[in-house]
């Protein structure tokens, strides 16, 4: 029997995924791009861009996970996603540096692992 993925939490879930995968490309290539090549600081480094990306994350995650913890009454995604928010908000609490890519990369990395899990539990 083939299981059908919840409407708009699953579809919460997938977007959560690939904001986090595109939040860890952007640390990724910032870095490299700034740090080895000393382009884009500008725009790649700009601060809002990482307050925009933490409202969005938020809001996804709230969305989907908060569906999916009513729905399948799971802990475990919840706290993974949340973990990750909060290391993610703490990354714009220390400023530009490696403090910040690492932290930023921690948390993109259990958002998307608790979207992962609320998707598995669905």
């Amino acid at each position: 029997m083939e299981q059908r993925m919840p409407g708009i939490r699953g579809r919460f879930d997938r977007l959560g995924v690939v904001l986090s995968a595109l939040c860890l490309v952007h640390c990724i290539a910032g870095t490299v791009l700034v740090a080895g090549m000393g382009l884009g600081a500008t725009f790649l480094l700009d601060p809002a861009i990482h307050r925009v990306g933490l409202v969005v994350a938020v809001i996804v995650a709230g969305i989907a996970i908060g569906i999916g913890a009513v729905r399948h009454r799971r802990k475990l995604p919840f706290v993974v996603a949340m973990t990750g928010l909060s290391f993610m908000g703490g990354a714009l609490a220390v400023g530009h540096g490696a403090e910040e890519v690492v932290l930023t990369m921690i948390g993109v990395v259990l958002v998307a692992t608790g979207h992962v899990l609320n998707l598995r539990h669905g």
